[in-house]
């Protein structure tokens, strides 16, 4: 038993590396359908910033010291911008979010495929000689990162007024732009930051968990970390645990070498649970009421 926790324990830098992106996405994604705009393209805003951020690093990590940080600011504005497509077809144009979402997957699929052929002649980046750097124990500062910004979006969301108005603005926008706010300002606002979040994430992700940026990077977090929304109730603290969660899970797939009482489940069993739990937290609570009541519907100002 002693063993069983000392492998938990020594597990815990792999795990919070890999809970820090998807706990960034995850907030940006509860932002985002807090405003009542569901955000399905985080996966592909992810990827766009994984690639500005590996991109980034590669080309100037050895004629500037401060590579890393340009990389993930980078990838956060870029992230942010690409957001502004989908917030210019679900708000303005009023179209279908979910197919607007996923029609930005696919876009940035194909985008961070071309860029790369464009700067690299491949369709990856090259590698970086160096990545970002681990502090005490083994644990990145991503975590630290992600904390902080929960951190503020539980602060922002519950103890300042604009907070409020986000949450009256994916609860009943009508009453809201009753009272004279400006619903489409918000809802934009709170959409460009769900991309800057998904960028950030992105670029944590290649400068951590990999060497390079290639379409398989993201694998699917973004869609983890939507999971992690709608598991977590759309709440701070419910998609913290909902994030530790799925990184939890993930982490057990690289470390179950070193935990003998897991030994005799094959690895393979680690690697799909995470997209196990995510299909079934879908399933629990696709019935359930605690999503924002106006999340996914276009606003509409002649609607009482």
């Amino acid at each position: 038993m002693i063993d069983f926790f000392k492998g938990f324990f020594n597990m815990l830098p792999s795990t919070f590396m890999i809970v820090s992106p998807i706990l960034i996405a995850a907030t940006g994604g509860m932002i985002c359908e807090r405003s009542g705009v569901v955000n399905i393209a985080l996966e592909g805003l992810m990827a766009i910033g994984a690639m500005t951020a590996a991109a980034t690093h590669v080309l100037l990590e050895s004629s500037i010291g401060f590579s890393i940080i340009l990389a993930l600011f980078l990838s956060a504005l870029m992230g942010g911008l690409f957001s502004l497509i989908h917030a210019y077809a679900s708000i303005t144009l009023r179209a279908d979010q979910v197919i607007s979402g996923t029609g930005i997957n696919f876009l940035a699929n194909g985008l961070t495929v071309f860029f790369c052929q464009l700067l690299f002649r491949m369709e990856r980046t090259l590698n970086y000689r160096m990545g970002m750097k681990s502090w005490f124990g083994g644990i990145y500062p991503t975590i630290y990162i992600a904390l902080i910004i929960l951190g503020i979006s539980w602060f922002v969301l519950y103890k300042r007024p604009w907070g409020l108005r986000l949450r009256a603005c994916g609860e009943h926008p009508q009453a809201l732009a009753a009272a004279g706010v400006n619903v489409l300002k918000i809802r934009y606002i709170a959409v460009f930051i769900s991309g800057v979040l998904a960028g950030l994430a992105g670029g944590c992700i290649v400068l951590t968990q990999d060497i390079q940026y290639t379409v398989t990077t993201i694998n699917g977090k973004g869609f983890i970390a939507l999971a992690a929304v709608s598991f977590g109730r759309w709440i701070p603290l419910g998609i913290l645990g909902a994030s530790f969660l799925f990184g939890i899970s993930s982490a057990l797939a690289v470390n179950i070498i070193n935990i003998k009482l897991l030994q005799f489940l094959p690895a393979e069993f680690f690697n799909v649970l995470p997209y196990f739990i995510t299909l079934v937290t879908l399933v629990i609570f696709s019935g359930k009421d605690y999503a924002p009541r106006a999340s996914g519907q276009p606003y509409d100002k002649g609607k009482s």
